[in-house]
């Protein structure tokens, strides 16, 4: 028996798939944020139904217990909005070095490092019975110092030897989570590894709570980011330096100052969560004082594409 060849068969009769998935370039900003709502919802429903099937537990009992934890006191709703804010002004510190494409990976050590500075200067300083605001003061500028040296220790390596940022950001997480288990074992002398609440440098309530604070401060730095990259030069140099640095040279930008200078803005907005951590939240630090906040940005930011504006409701929907 000879064997049919398809060889000589009309391209005509190639099946092909009944339908084709392509990206739109003309999508109107109702329809994106109709597809958004939509994929929530969709993400709601596929919850429910594997809650039903798998657990057997009712879903919308379970949705009501997550907007009760959320909602259901005023002190709760203050943290969630406290803790909107703070996963705003990490991913919000972020974002100028993604549009550089600089993976900056290294939130959390940056926010510890600006933890650190501000509890030496509360520990030490409180110790010396100086007064409140010099320890606040001293706090806020080592905090911001701090934080922007550990993401410029990156930069330069990434502008003068094209290291891996990815890798560099990430590593430094650990150290400065090291250095911090250092401090704790050096100073707490009773062996249990936990500081006590440094009472001395702490930042006065606003409103007459310790949540404010830190929602007021995220304003602001959403504020100063969006003009930042929508309407400065440096803004628009650091794009350019994303999309090509090549063009980026072509046209006179200096692309390893730009590079410094944008991880120094985003390690010194990291500090400045750290700082908010010593001298208004927490009093006190250990190793897990960043909670991660430098990884869940990256979610954040990610999310909302890059655009300031729209990480607020990424923020508040992570947080």
């Amino acid at each position: 028996m000879r064997r049919k060849s398809n060889m000589n068969k009309p391209s005509s009769w190639k099946k092909e798939f009944p339908f084709h998935i392509v990206k739109r370039n003309d999508v109107s900003w109702w329809q994106g944020l109709l597809v958004r709502f939509g994929s929530v919802l969709f993400g709601v429903i596929l919850l429910c139904l594997l809650l039903l099937i798998f657990v057997g537990a009712n879903p919308f009992e379970v949705i009501g217990k997550l907007f009760q934890g959320c909602f259901s006191s005023p002190r709760r709703i203050w943290i969630t909005f406290r803790d909107t804010a703070l996963v705003l002004t990490v991913a919000l510190a972020l974002v100028p070095a993604f549009k550089m494409k600089f993976w900056n990976l290294g939130g959390n050590g940056q926010i510890l490092m600006g933890d650190l500075m501000a509890i030496v200067c509360m520990f030490f300083m409180g110790k010396a019975n100086c007064p409140d605001w010099a320890i606040i003061l001293a706090s806020f500028v080592s905090s911001i110092l701090a934080g922007m040296i550990w993401a410029v220790i990156p930069a330069i390596f990434k502008a003068f030897f094209n290291t891996n940022e990815s890798l560099f950001t990430l590593m430094m997480n650990y150290i400065a989570a090291g250095l911090v288990s250092l401090f704790l074992t050096a100073v707490v002398t009773s062996g249990s590894g936990t500081l006590n609440i440094q009472e001395k440098g702490q930042f006065p309530q606003i409103g007459g709570n310790n949540y404010l604070f830190s929602i007021l401060v995220a304003i602001l730095v959403l504020a100063g980011i969006f003009v930042y990259l929508r309407f400065s030069k440096r803004g628009y140099e650091l794009e350019v330096v994303g999309e090509s640095r090549n063009t980026a040279k072509y046209i006179g930008i200096n692309v390893k100052k730009v590079i410094l200078r944008t991880m120094a803005l985003s390690g010194a907005l990291c500090g400045l969560v750290g700082f908010l951590f010593a001298s208004s939240i927490d009093h006190t630090i250990t190793a897990d004082s960043a909670r991660n906040l430098g990884f869940t940005a990256i979610m954040v930011a990610w999310l909302a594409k890059f655009n300031p504006l729209a990480m607020f409701g990424t923020a508040f929907l992570v947080a």
